[in-house]
Parts: C-alpha cells; sequence; structure tokens
C-alpha cells in the first residue's frame, strides 16, 4: 500500500499510527485532533492550534466550553471544504449536545450557515436571550438568500411556463405558439416532397397578464423532525407569494394551526414565525386549508409531513378525498430536503396513495418540476422509491 493510502487510512481509522504503521505530522495532525475531538472524544482533547499530538489517554473531547468550541470551529473550517463543514458541525451538536452553545453570539459567528443549523436555531428561538437573537436572525438570513439565488430564478420560470400551458388556444399571436403541441397536432399534414408539415391548427399559450389564474396553499408540518422541510417551504413560499399569477397561502402546524401568510414576503420572518417541536394534528390543518379553498378546480394543496398524525386519522383522510373529489390537486410530499430518505407513517403514505395523492419525499431541487405538474394537471415527477 503507497504511502498517500496509509495517510488517508490512518485519517479514517483514527487513533494512534501503531495500528496503520503510519505517523502523521504538521497540518495532518490538527486534522486528526479535530476530528478525533467529535468522533473519539473519550479519548482526546482538542490541542491549540500547531502543536502535536503525544501518546498516552487523552480525555475531555470538545467539553462543554465556548472557546474550545470556537477554536475546533475554526479549525474544521480551515482544513475542510464547506459541505463537510456543514456535516461536521451537524453531527456536534447531535452528538455531543453542544446547542446550548449556540445561545451565544460568539458562537453563532463561528459556525458555517446551512439548513440544519437553521432548524436547530428555529427549535431554539423561543429560549434565545436578546443579545443572540439578532446574531441568529443574521446566520438565518445568510442560509435564506443562499436559496432564494439557487431555487428563486429557476422556480419562478418553471412556475410560469406551466400556468401558461395550462391554458391552451387554437389562434396565438406568433410569440406564443407552442411549435411542440403545434407540430404534434399537424403531423398528419406532412408534405413529404418538401419535407414540411403545413400547420393548419396552430397551438398556443394563453397567456394571462393580469389575475390570479391559480391557488396554491403550502401545508407545514413544524414538528421537530421537519426542521429542513419547513426552512425549504418558507423559501419556496415566499418565492410562490411574489407571483402574481398566484395566490399562495403558507400554513404551519403541530396541534396548533397558525396561518403565515401574510409574513410571505420575508421568510425569516416566517421562519422566525414557527415553532418546531411538539404534537402533530394533520386533520385539524386540512380542515383550515379547506376553508381557504375558493375556487377548488383551480387550486394545489401541498402538504408536507410525515404524517405521524396525532388527530383523528380516518376525518384527515376523508378530508384529503373530499378536496380531490371536489377538482383540488392534493400533493403529498414525506420531506422537502436532501437529507434522503425520510421517516415517515407508511400506513397513512398507502392510504393517501390508494386516493390518488402519492406521498413521495421531494428535494428542493424536484419541488419546483412538482409544483408545475400539479398546476398542469399533468403526472407528478415522482421519484423512484
Amino acid at each position: 500500500m503507497d504511502d498517500e493510502r496509509l495517510r488517508r487510512w490512518r485519517l479514517v481509522l483514527g487513533g494512534d499510527a501503531d495500528g496503520t504503521g503510519c505517523g502523521l505530522t504538521g497540518e495532518d495532525t490538527r486534522i486528526d485532533q479535530a476530528l478525533a475531538a467529535l468522533y473519539r472524544p473519550e479519548n482526546t482533547a482538542v490541542a491549540p492550534r500547531g502543536s502535536r499530538r503525544v501518546n498516552g489517554p487523552r480525555s475531555g473531547g470538545l467539553g462543554a466550553s465556548a472557546p474550545s468550541v470556537a477554536r475546533w470551529l475554526g479549525d474544521i473550517r480551515e482544513h475542510f471544504p464547506s459541505g463537510v463543514v456543514q456535516i461536521l458541525q451537524q453531527d456536534a451538536i447531535e452528538r455531543l449536545d453542544l446547542t446550548r452553545l449556540l445561545l451565544e453570539p460568539e458562537m453563532l459567528a463561528a459556525v458555517e450557515p446551512d439548513v440544519h443549523l437553521v432548524g436547530t436555531l428555529l427549535s431554539l428561538n423561543k429560549l434565545m436571550p436578546d443579545a443572540t437573537k439578532e446574531a441568529a436572525r443574521a446566520v438565518v438570513r445568510t442560509v435564506v438568500a443562499d436559496m432564494e439565488r439557487r431555487i428563486g430564478q429557476r422556480t419562478t420560470s418553471l412556475i410560469q411556463g406551466a400556468l401558461d400551458r395550462s391554458s391552451r388556444i387554437n389562434r396565438p399571436r406568433h410569440h406564443d405558439i407552442d411549435w411542440n403541441a403545434t407540430i404534434k397536432a399537424n403531423l398528419k399534414h406532412y408534405q413529404a416532397e418538401h419535407r414540411t408539415v403545413v400547420p393548419e391548427r396552430l397551438v398556443g399559450y394563453g397567456r394571462q397578464r393580469h389575475g390570479v389564474r391559480k391557488d396554491v396553499v403550502l401545508c407545514v408540518d413544524q414538528s421537530g423532525s421537519m426542521a429542513a422541510s419547513v426552512v425549504y417551504a418558507s423559501v419556496f413560499g415566499a418565492v410562490l407569494g411574489s407571483m402574481r399569477s398566484l395566490k399562495t397561502s403558507l400554513v404551519v402546524f403541530d396541534t396548533n394551526v397558525v396561518d403565515l401568510t401574510d409574513q410571505l414576503s420575508d421568510p425569516v420572518d416566517v421562519l422566525f414565525g414557527t415553532q418546531l417541536g411538539g404534537g402533530t394534528d394533520i386533520n385539524r390543518a386540512l380542515a383550515y386549508c379547506q376553508s381557504l379553498i375558493t375556487r377548488p378546480a383551480e387550486t394545489v394543496v401541498v402538504l408536507i409531513s410525515d404524517l405521524y398524525e396525532g388527530g383523528v386519522r380516518d376525518e384527515m383522510l376523508r378530508r384529503a378525498a373530499a378536496m380531490q373529489a371536489a377538482g383540488t390537486s392534493f400533493v403529498t410530499l414525506l420531506a422537502l430536503s436532501d437529507d434522503g430518505a425520510p421517516a415517515y407513517d407508511h400506513t397513512n403514505a398507502a392510504a393517501l396513495a390508494a386516493l390518488g395523492s402519492p406521498a413521495f419525499a421531494c428535494t428542493p431541487d424536484l419541488f419546483p418540476q412538482v409544483m408545475a405538474a400539479a398546476i398542469q394537471g399533468v403526472p407528478l415527477p415522482v421519484p423512484e422509491p
């Protein structure tokens, strides 16, 4: 095995050099100490930057002091790329119970902002001292601004295209012609000698410049396990709320239901209006959403929940069925995040799927396509299980 592979295995396995026969020096020593402080805290301590590890038993790990954690955060940001830093931070919060340190403004200035950190801060919102809240809002605003840059333009483009395609006309202006649909509708008029299609019937988009075309209701479970979904849903809600062709409502729930529609202009305000944790009453939330529907056939309801219902299950299913029977598009997302396969209630998911609303996890990149399909009334791009 070559030296580089031995070095990598040594960093992966940790511990003393005896197992691989490979010693560490310089920057590798500091990387090893940063990883060991998190993943082997019973045997290691955070050493000052630049010091070398010595043989013998260690104790401590990151400890519970803000200075040692702040130093560790600086070390991992120096030695690892941003994506890895975010993973290490999240592991530190979960494995070493560092949540309380996030209530200190100095700590918030040292962390790498990401969606998981935002979820943690939102769960601590009610506990934060006033001195920390402004620092926390700055962290949340950084993450939200980055999300809006990544997803805003694509979401608006896909949704507007779906709105245009949901209204077809046969006498379009030239710039409103849907050439793909027009060619398909006129293939029988193909002229072989001229190698062309004679478009006897034009198909175009019915663009309506003014007025609301569709109503969208985002119904978001704010139980603790749905933190990342709440963050993404708030940003998407703000993007959809900025489109004049849509009337967008944002409803969050646990055992209570809160309508945050009037705060959609600022997703940071939306997020700090949520209260992560608590129970779940999906039936109660759907009852409120039903009260918002005035144009069933022009409405899309998106339920974002892991479906662990603490309310009346049979009534929840009846409400979902009633909305669909009235012509409303009803979409069930088990999660709106990049976190992989979520935990969810399989029985309730199967019951909703039997009603014609397949329940599936959705990444932020896929969500604009899901919304576009729901608006057009075409099959949803359900990912493979």
